[in-house]
């Protein structure tokens, strides 16, 4: 079974690559991030098409997820938790979850915090600590769980997760509590399944669309996919496809990929 996330940075504007990406790696799950567009407007069609079942979070042209499975689709969440911190009294679409093939997959768009003394920054770490809580519960209540927590976390938990540390003093992203918030989550069990398979110094999920970051290989490392305890143990083999960051209409994130062995 082949899992992948990628913020597509607009579905409808990239539903040609989304497509060929999925049939260029055989792709049976893929968890994707910043859709940027309401339910009516997502290309259901053409996902459909090639034997895709799909779920779907989105209001308007801002933030978005989604969950396309080619082998499975049951039990859609909208929430991690009833009580999934709000940004100006409002439920942004920033998580979905749906079981495929027996794995519990999420796609998560987490907070970018804009600004350290910024509202939207606590309201980031809040999110994360809530998700960290949801996650610990779910392994309390089956260690066994199979679960992936995919997406974009806008966070470089390490120095080599981005291409010059000392550019980003100050900024969001490496901030401690932002990297304290993450390793919480992995301390609770869940594992960087792609970072032994891929890895750094210089290898990056994002480059920004100015200066000529990508082939300057101004990167960060920002996107992961972490395995509970039983998922992790089926990963094989796992890999960044730099390659979607390349031509014309392209992202500014590269799709993730893991590949699982099947269940004994």
């Amino acid at each position: 079974m082949r899992i992948a996330t990628w913020n597509v940075n607009s579905i409808r504007s990239r539903i040609d690559r989304v497509l060929a990406f999925l049939e260029r790696h055989d792709i049976d799950v893929l968890a994707m991030q910043e859709t940027k567009c309401r339910e009516d407007q997502f290309p259901a069609l053409e996902l459909s098409s090639m034997g895709y079942e799909f779920a779907h979070f989105g209001v308007n042209q801002w933030n978005g997820v989604a969950i396309v499975s080619r082998v499975g689709l049951e039990d859609v969440a909208t929430q991690f938790a009833d009580d999934q911190p709000r940004f100006a009294d409002v439920l942004e679409p920033r998580a979905i979850g749906a079981t495929c093939a027996g794995v519990r997959m999420w796609s998560l768009y987490v907070p970018n915090g804009r600004e350290l003394d910024h509202e939207h920054y606590l309201y980031k770490l809040q999110w994360l600590d809530r998700l960290r809580a949801a996650g610990q519960a779910w392994l309390a209540e089956d260690p066994d769980a199979q679960i992936a927590l995919t997406g974009d976390w806008n966070i470089a938990p390490q120095d080599d997760d981005v291409w010059n540390i000392e550019v980003f003093t100050g900024k969001t992203h490496v901030s401690p509590a932002e990297r304290a918030a993450f390793n919480a989550i992995v301390e609770t069990g869940y594992t960087d399944v792609v970072r032994p398979h891929t890895p750094g110094p210089g290898v990056y999920t994002y480059w920004d669309y100015q200066q000529l970051s990508f082939p300057k290989r101004k990167g960060m490392r920002i996107d992961f996919i972490l395995g509970s305890p039983a998922l992790a143990a089926r990963v094989t083999g796992a890999f960044i496809d730099r390659e979607e960051r390349k031509g014309k209409g392209a992202s500014d994130h590269a799709p993730v990929v893991a590949d699982l062995a099947d269940v004994p």
